[in-house]
């Protein structure tokens, strides 16, 4: 039995003292030694955090008593293992950056049409529905829904420069995903804003997706920011999709290449990755700086507590 939760959660609120915020909240998460990833901005609040049932009720109880986040949604998973090693909490002007020319995109004031997983799932598949994944292309590639398109972008920033590439679709309706809602958020108010009619978003992404409906016909597995790397998002009908980086087999395994000068994140079997010490090249397997070889694929990076 699963004896560890992993918590989902953003929200966008205007935060007049997000940095000294985030130096509290760092501060009460070392104090409880919850584990977790976090960002503060101007706009809002972005994390996940891992830890014992006790623990991630202690970080909600603090989080909702803040009036401005009373109501975070927390989306959560059982997890066999915390999803993360370190505690990271740091602040940023924008918690979800699209770059200078959308500085302005407020999702609290315009943003996309919700759609429940239940509406999702009826209206994906329709001729006159396209299906947008606004995530990067290693979260692609490792996962995506059925007859998905992506923008072939590697930054969520990237996403304006590309939208130009949906001109064909202006007369559909367009259903956007991502893993938790968040990105769906800006990235439909942008759509609408460059004259995109109907822009629709799965509500709470694809881990409520999941939650809510099985996952089906979500193919391969879901790219996720821990430790876990990716995560088992269809008990439907599974299917692996993502091809080895190295000898292009099929692989559920998402890695980051054991030379940190490198870091690519790719799809790498474990044949693969045992005979290249979890390199993703003959090359890095020789740099002087290669990590030491990690099964998982995960390695951490060095200088936070």
């Amino acid at each position: 039995m699963k004896q560890y939760q992993t918590l989902l959660f953003y929200k966008y609120v205007k935060l007049a003292d997000a940095e000294e915020y985030a130096t509290r909240l760092l501060r009460f998460c070392k104090k409880i030694g919850i584990k977790c990833r976090i960002l503060i901005g101007d706009e809002g609040i972005n994390g996940s955090v891992s830890g014992t049932p006790e623990l991630c009720k202690e970080f909600t109880e603090y989080i909702t008593s803040d009036e401005r986040l009373s109501n975070v949604w927390f989306k959560m998973e059982w997890v066999d293992e915390p999803s993360f090693v370190k505690t990271h909490v740091r602040y940023r002007k924008e918690i979800v950056t699209l770059g200078d020319r959308t500085a302005h995109l407020d999702p609290n004031q315009s943003t996309g049409q919700y759609l429940e997983p239940e509406a999702f799932m009826k209206m994906k598949d329709r001729e006159d529905v396209v299906i947008l994944d606004t995530r990067n292309t290693i979260e692609f590639d490792a996962g995506h829904f059925k007859n998905a398109i992506h923008l072939n972008i590697e930054t969520f920033r990237d996403l304006p420069t590309k939208v130009g590439e949906l001109e064909p679709y202006k007369d559909k309706k367009i259903l956007t995903y991502c893993t938790g809602g968040i990105r769906c958020e800006k990235a439909s108010a942008y759509l609408m804003e460059q004259g995109f009619p109907e822009v629709y978003q799965l509500h709470g992404g694809i881990l409520n997706y999941y939650q809510k409906t099985g996952g089906k016909d979500f193919d391969g597995k879901m790219y996720v920011f821990d430790n876990r790397i990716v995560t088992d998002v269809n008990d439907v009908n599974p299917t692996i999709i993502s091809k080895c980086y190295v000898c292009g087999n099929t692989t559920p395994r998402i890695v980051n290449c054991a030379n940190p000068e490198c870091n690519l994140h790719a799809p790498m079997c474990e044949d693969c990755g045992e005979t290249l010490q979890g390199a993703c090249s003959a090359t890095c397997m020789e740099h002087p700086r290669k990590r030491e070889y990690n099964p998982k694929g995960y390695y951490v990076k060095p200088g936070v507590s």
